[in-house]
């Protein structure tokens, strides 16, 4: 998947584009970038209508190749290191979204059956 990065594209749309190949994970972008020690506090997270102008720091457009074996960690590094986005990806369990912090050496992939794999039929129908 190419996910296609420029300033005028919303949160939301990428958030879109991002969950209709991974739909037990998703993408939240944060105006500060996470600490050493794992995640980041919700009250950064940024409302989802904002433009990418509006959250980065780098202002670099372009398409982002998104393939199922990378892993979470290379994600958000490209996110940050190309684009200057604070971005943290959350995986469905249950009824919670979890962020992935401890399992970021996990691919894509392997996430989303996790979270797959958490979810009865019934809450994804609720998702």
């Amino acid at each position: 998947m190419k996910l296609k990065i420029d300033d005028r594209k919303t949160i939301r749309k990428i958030q879109v584009e991002f969950n209709t190949l991974f739909p037990f994970l998703k993408l939240e972008v944060f105006s500060r970038f996470p600490q050493a020690e794992g995640g980041i506090a919700k009250k950064f997270m940024m409302e989802n209508y904002k433009t990418i102008n509006e959250c980065r720091t780098v202002h670099f457009d372009g398409e982002m190749e998104i393939i199922p074996e990378m892993t979470v960690e290379e994600l958000e590094k490209s996110f940050s290191n190309i684009y200057g986005l604070s971005v943290q990806v959350f995986r469905k369990s249950g009824k919670v979204w979890l962020e992935t912090t401890i399992t970021d050496d996990r691919t894509l992939a392997e996430q989303n059956k996790l979270g797959e794999d958490h979810c009865t039929p019934q809450e994804e129908l609720n998702a």
